[in-house]
């Protein structure tokens, strides 16, 4: 075989980003959109986006805005320095997550044959978990997700007609085979885009539409500091890992 015919390998696949960041993040009170709260002086979304500009084989990152955030997100962008090997882009969401995740995916340009979506409110994921995630992909995973061992017995219950009241446990499902889902998470570039053309039921994650078409989805492991922030003690806990870094690392 001649090197013009020998395929390309799985190396040179190149690596985007989505982040959906259009949700408002009610759980953290009333204000600006969560990926916009400020975290250690910096918006989160700017530290969700050079989470995964730190990674050497990410070229492109894609910020999924607010409908009628466009332009205030682009203009956030334009005032943080981000990395120079890296291109950026703004695009305005949609109603979902999904939805969002899907304009944000037909975005990208022609080229990128792996795709990582993460979530703007995960701001502090460590490099080391996004290289990770994009090593399984180019291995030859369709879908991958960083994921941690549960430390508390979980319980499946039967949800009170009124919230707050007592639920009866029916289960308690085995805790060495269940995982907490982190993101990034990772695809074949086909293989998500034909998930969000084929899936139209509402999902918690892109993993689980990749599920709903039967291909496989596996783990690698997460990290505690890939934590989603989402309520306010999450967001003490992300000031004290960053101010932690920057006391230990110059971060």
């Amino acid at each position: 075989m001649s090197d013009e015919s020998r395929p390309a390998p799985a190396a040179a696949a190149r690596t985007a980003v989505v982040i959906p960041a259009a949700g408002r993040g009610v759980r953290l009170g009333p204000g600006a959109p969560k990926a916009l709260r400020a975290l250690g002086g910096t918006p989160m979304l700017i530290h969700a986006v050079r989470a995964m500009a730190a990674s050497r084989a990410v070229s492109l990152v894609v910020v999924v805005a607010p409908p009628d955030g466009a332009a205030e997100v682009k203009s956030l962008l334009d005032a943080h320095a981000l990395p120079d090997r890296t291109d950026f882009a703004v695009v305005p969401g949609g109603e979902t997550r999904q939805e969002s995740v899907r304009l944000g995916l037909e975005a990208l340009p022609p080229g990128y044959d792996i795709v990582l979506v993460h979530d703007a409110a995960r701001p502090l994921v460590p490099v080391d978990t996004v290289d990770g995630v994009i090593e399984a992909v180019r291995d030859g995973a369709v879908a991958v997700v960083p994921a941690l061992p549960l430390a508390d017995t979980v319980k499946q219950v039967e949800p009170a007609a009124v919230p707050g009241e007592p639920e009866p446990v029916v289960a308690t499902p085995e805790r060495a085979r269940l995982r907490a889902v982190q993101t990034p998470q990772g695809f074949d570039r086909d293989t998500l885009v034909r998930a969000h053309e084929t899936v139209t039921g509402d999902v918690t994650d892109d993993a689980s539409m990749v599920e709903r078409l039967g291909r496989t989805v596996v783990v690698v492991p997460g990290h505690e500091e890939a934590f989603k922030v989402t309520r306010p003690l999450d967001l003490v806990l992300a000031e004290a890992v960053l101010a932690r870094r920057r006391l230990n690392d110059g971060f």
